[in-house]
């Protein structure tokens, strides 16, 4: 049976929050916990309870403390000069639709690193964020440690970590006790599994992959972790959670020219929702393609190389990201040997022409 998330409460005192760490703060040193909060790569809007009280941080806002009720409505003053406001308790869940567009971030652009979700550092991948259809990540933990994390889940429709350097330790819902994610591995999310981050590295990084891009983490303040029940099998929303062990996966041919690919059964376990791939050069020749998915995204591991792409030739290496619109005619030519890219498209299947 699917766990589905405790109804909000239909009332909410609205706070103003322009510093929101140190709003955040403030209400759980007295007595509130935290029960969703978005987005996790640049908190805006906070849930919390206490007291017999619901309260919502929101950096928007400005003025006095509001009473938020859910539902629809003009904004109106109550004769003792309170102002009412109407709202949906949190974003719906809802796919954008997709603004096509060729992107491109590299890491010496300096974007800057900001604090999420649980105190990581979060770089933005995808700064348009095709329209709302996703977000990419970047995100570290310089100091390594136990991490201030608790039990949550995401309404997500997809979300992909990939660990980029060292590991981290986690548990998720009905898979059974804590296991390290090291660096080449990754893990799904499907939507609304409950999981915790436990410990972390020294100088841990791992790339966040999540659709759409405005998306709600929720904290289940019932659930402990590990569970008692095992059942690696469950579908969350028509998704099985995967564990993509590097070590034990086999290279295989790529559709794309000149590479090698490693899959790692995502797109087998989600439906082909989503597809993830890890692609080497395998000496032969590339030649240009264009794919036909909604979104390709494309991370680049280690090496370098020259992406052909958007009327222009770009050196890209290692932290550097960038998304192709389908359709148009890209070519990725000198190669390193030690190239790496981490492929991630939606739907699973690239379905990719070769000119």
């Amino acid at each position: 049976m699917e766990r589905k998330p405790p109804a909000p409460a239909d009332a909410e005192v609205v706070i103003p929050a322009p510093d929101f760490g140190a709003e955040l703060a403030f209400w759980q040193d007295h007595g509130f916990r935290l029960d969703a909060i978005w987005p996790a790569d640049d908190p805006a809007v906070a849930r919390m309870s206490g007291r017999g009280l619901r309260l919502r941080l929101d950096r928007a806002a400005a003025g006095a403390p509001m009473l938020r009720l859910e539902g629809d409505g003009p904004k109106v003053t109550a004769p003792g000069g309170t102002t009412l406001i109407f709202g949906a308790a949190e974003p719906a869940f809802a796919m954008p639709e997709v603004q096509q567009g060729f992107g491109l971030r590299r890491l010496a652009d300096g974007a800057p690193w900001v604090i999420g979700r649980a105190g990581m550092q979060y770089r933005d991948l995808v700064p348009d964020r095709l329209g709302g259809a996703v977000i990419a990540s970047h995100i570290r933990i310089p100091d390594g440690g136990p991490v201030p994390d608790m039990v949550h889940y995401h309404v997500v429709g997809f979300q992909l970590i990939y660990c980029y350097r060292g590991w981290v330790d986690l548990v998720y819902e009905d898979q059974g006790p804590p296991f390290r994610l090291d660096a080449g591995n990754c893990v799904i999310q499907p939507p609304r599994i409950r999981h915790r981050v436990l410990h972390a590295s020294d100088g841990i990084e791992v790339v966040e992959i999540g659709v759409p891009a405005l998306h709600v983490t929720a904290i289940d303040h019932e659930m402990p972790l590990p569970n008692d029940w095992l059942d690696p099998e469950r579908r969350f929303d028509g998704q099985r959670f995967v564990h993509h062990r590097a070590d034990q996966a086999e290279w295989g041919a790529s559709a794309l020219p000149g590479f090698a690919a490693r899959d790692t059964g995502i797109a087998a376990n989600t439906g082909d929702v989503a597809g993830v791939r890890v692609l080497r050069p395998d000496g032969t020749p590339t030649g240009p393609f264009a794919h036909g998915v909604d979104i390709h995204f494309t991370f680049v591991l280690s090496g370098r190389m020259v992406l052909q792409a958007d009327g222009a030739n770009h050196d890209v290496g290692a932290a550097d990201a960038f998304v192709l619109p389908p359709g148009e005619r890209a070519q990725y030519s000198d190669l390193s040997e030690d190239l790496e890219l981490l492929e991630v498209t939606l739907p699973g299947t690239p379905d990719l022409v070769s000119f």
